[in-house]
């Protein structure tokens, strides 16, 4: 099984994003996954990472359906 980090910045006002990301992996892996935890932090995080390693981060280009193919790659 796996577990899923979204380490998010809240004075960026992340957090939907980092709720949009986690509702679409739990969608379609929540079989296959053991957690999905949401981080806070801050100045501009916003990573996702699969069993701790990073799979997505802010510098990237932001959309769901990509960060749901990086977490595919590596269930």
């Amino acid at each position: 099984m796996t577990d899923v980090e979204i380490e998010y910045c809240v004075p960026c006002g992340f957090l939907n994003r980092a709720t949009d990301v986690a509702e679409a992996l739990l969608t379609s892996f929540g079989a296959d996954l053991d957690r999905v935890a949401l981080v806070t932090g801050d100045d501009g995080v916003f990573e996702v990472r699969v069993d701790g390693d990073t799979v997505f981060a802010v510098h990237d280009d932001y959309d769901v359906d990509e960060v749901t193919r990086r977490v595919r790659t590596e269930l």
